[in-house]
């Protein structure tokens, strides 16, 4: 380590005779030594410096003038001592001719090695390594000793600020170092016992209220080696007002735990004790006081208690109220809803059972379309109340609002009357927004037709779009709604418009304005719910015979918008590849698995997790595998993560009704899964799957 050490690494060589010098810096070069080859004892002296670690030297250099060399010596500090090595010749062999060579070095070079000659390289190289090894610790206790006066310094310039006084005291009382604070109480720096009139200066008591002698002051005791906690004094000095002070004291132990001194402390408490005076007589004042009010207080609290049960009370019966009233709305409307639609759906079936059994087969169509058409509406049905609910499954992405706009115009155009004008108003350089491109579609035909039923004589639609920098204070009413920037969708009309109290309950399920069985009151509701689980907002404003303007606010994608290039479904044929199907409900199992059979695939079913892990864990070899979101014991994503386990590029496809943790879908799915929701024909699910099997 000392070959390479940043400092004492260099050997200094003198040997004036023939080739000693150069003999002995190739030989210390070969064990990696650095040397200076120096022709006499001047360059030796000239040579001296931080880098010098060892001076090695041949008797024969010693005939020189030793003056350079000494007062180099001289000019080194304290702690340096550069180790000699001397290389001396046989006739100095004996102690007293050793003594004398020794003598004719300076006085100053005290660390010397002497080795007689001829001598091994062995010798020479152990000698040096040892030199050198003395050399570095001389720069240890040099870092050492700076580090100390670093110390001493940063302890000085502490002790100097500290608004208590702190003294160093020795084994035998004398003190070794105080602060300006310790000296205002005892200006010679000496402790209380020390002091002549110290039991006159210092006025303490103990615990008996016997009052302490200098014997028993708190410096003598730290230093028997008790620690005192905070004893106060009332310290009299020469001049000026007595104050009170607290004293601490702290032994200093050695390794062994012997005392090799005391801390003492000295904090200044007048102020606490005088006004520990003041808050007794204010507290004896205050005493009376609350005695007078507590009367007063205990007879209002009374009233006030009384009165608070009796509102609680209160609160409890409108809420339960208000609760009982919402959920009599909402399974009222429901009943209502889904009664009409199952009774198109079993009736439609029914009479197809009569006509197939008495051989009637003519005109069948019409009656599956009617089972269709209501089963597809309890669909929509289910989708509103999900949006409402803010838990149907979103695919979020990067969305071109005012191309979407754009390519509605044309069919809500359609949707108006003939005197209803439709217009557009895009904003320009709009960025995109992060939304479910068919959900928004549906959220502004919905608006739409709203507006187109408020409008009976005809009027304007005008649908626009806009950029809004919402902040804290916008968001205020909106606790799940997060200050940023946002796109917006306004559509508006200059209909019949609507009052304060129907503006509290548009989004209300199944409360609906229009005559009965024009509306089913879930618009406005699938609306406000979409939005809000797009972590956006919906505003209204409507006035009595002036129109109403329903916007929504949709967050700032970070990216550009993508482009939905989906062709038509179309029905896709398999080639007998397996498809692992997991469903736990036996009528959709059943289903599915004969429409995977119908087109061209090969169903494996499972009608719950464990028998589809049983399937993989056997080793069979699947091409896809299609499972339920919400299975019993573990739900599908977590059904695929072991599946993946098995089988780590098997394409997975989601299928869900509902399912909480599937609400968005790109924080749900993984690479090459996908999701399709119930119900779905039978061409989305033959696309999906020839999509995913490319």
């Amino acid at each position: 380590m000392h070959r390479s050490a940043s400092e004492g690494h260099r050997v200094l060589v003198s040997a004036p005779y023939g080739n000693d010098a150069s003999s002995v810096a190739a030989l210390l070069a070969q064990h990696g030594y650095h040397t200076a080859v120096c022709a006499a004892l001047e360059d030796v002296a000239e040579a001296i410096d931080a880098h010098a670690g060892v001076i090695l030297v041949t008797e024969e250099a010693l005939r020189a003038d030793l003056g350079p060399l000494h007062r180099a010596l001289e000019a080194q500090p304290s702690w340096s001592d550069i180790p000699f090595i001397l290389l001396t010749g046989r006739q100095f062999g004996g102690a007293s001719g050793h003594e004398s060579l020794r003598r004719r070095l300076p006085d100053s070079a005290l660390n010397v090695i002497m080795l007689e000659r001829p001598l091994s390289a062995e010798s020479l190289t152990s000698a040096v390594a040892s030199a050198m090894r003395a050399r570095q610790k001389q720069f240890e206790i040099r870092d050492q000793l700076s580090e100390l006066a670093n110390e001493r310094t940063r302890l000085s310039t502490l002790l100097d600020a500290l608004p208590v006084g702190v003294a160093f005291i020795n084994p035998d009382g004398a003190t070794r170092l105080s602060n300006p604070e310790f000296r205002r109480f005892l200006p010679t720096g000496d402790i209380p016992s020390r002091l002549p009139d110290g039991e006159l200066r210092w006025e303490g008591y103990d615990i008996e209220g016997a009052r302490i002698g200098r014997d028993r002051f708190v410096t003598p005791r730290a230093l028997g080696g008790e620690t005192i906690q905070g004893i106060e004094f009332l310290h009299h000095p020469a001049s000026g007002e007595s104050i009170w002070t607290r004293v601490s004291g702290i032994p200093l132990l050695d390794g062994g735990g012997r005392v090799t001194g005391a801390i003492s402390v000295i904090v200044d408490i007048d102020d606490q004790k005088r006004g520990q005076v003041a808050l007794a007589e204010a507290a004896q004042k205050l005493e009376a006081l609350v005695a007078e009010r507590t009367a007063e207080l205990t007879d209002a609290l009374v009233r006030l208690e009384a009165a608070a049960e009796e509102r609680a009370r209160a609160e409890d019966a409108l809420r339960q109220a208000q609760k009982m009233e919402a959920v009599g709305q909402l399974t009222g409307g429901i009943a209502h809803d889904f009664n009409n639609m199952l009774t198109g759906v079993t009736g439609a079936i029914d009479v197809l059972r009569r006509r197939i059994a008495t051989g009637r087969l003519d005109d069948l169509d019409r009656f599956m379309d009617a089972a269709s058409s209501s089963a597809q509406r309890a669909a929509g049905l289910t989708a509103r109340l999900l949006a409402f609910s803010r838990r149907q499954s979103l695919d979020n992405r990067a969305t071109d609002v005012n191309a979407l706009i754009a390519s509605l115009e044309d069919l809500l155009g359609r949707t108006m009357s003939e005197q209803i004008l439709v217009s557009t108003r895009l904003a320009d350089d709009l960025p995109a927004a992060v939304v479910d491109t068919n959900q928004l579609e549906n959220a502004v035909l919905n608006l739409a037709i709203n507006a187109r039923d408020a409008m009976p004589e005809g009027g304007t639609l005008l649908v626009e779009t806009g950029f809004a920098q919402l902040s804290d204070g916008d968001c205020a009413s909106e606790p799940d709604l997060a200050p940023g920037d946002y796109v917006t969708v306004t559509v508006s009309d200059t209909g019949i418009g609507m009052d304060e109290a129907t503006l509290g309950k548009v989004f209300e399920p199944f409360f609906t304005t229009k005559p009965i069985g024009q509306g089913t009151g879930l618009g406005l509701s699938m609306v406000y719910g979409f939005v809000n689980q797009s972590k956006g907002c919906v505003k209204i404003e409507s006035e009595k015979g002036q129109g109403t303007a329903v916007s929504i606010f949709l967050p700032v994608a970070n990216s550009a918008a993508t482009i939905d290039e989906t062709a038509p479904a179309a029905i896709h044929h398999g080639d007998g590849e397996t498809v692992l199907l997991v469903e736990d409900d036996a009528s959709v199992r059943l289903l599915v698995s004969d429409v995977l059979g119908e087109l061209g695939y090969k169903a494996v079913e499972a009608a719950e997790p464990f028998a589809a892990i049983r399937l993989l864990e056997s080793g069979a070899r699947f091409d896809l595998m299609i499972t339920d979101v919400g299975l019993p014991s573990m739900n599908g994503r977590q059904l695929a993560d072991i599946a993946r386990q098995h089988l780590p590029d098997l394409p997975i496809l989601f299928i869900t009704g509902y399912a909480q943790n599937a609400a968005a879908r790109t924080d749900f799915l993984g690479a090459n899964m996908q999701m399709i929701s119930k119900p779905f024909q039978i061409e989305v699910l033959s696309s999906k799957i020839d999509e995913m099997l490319k």
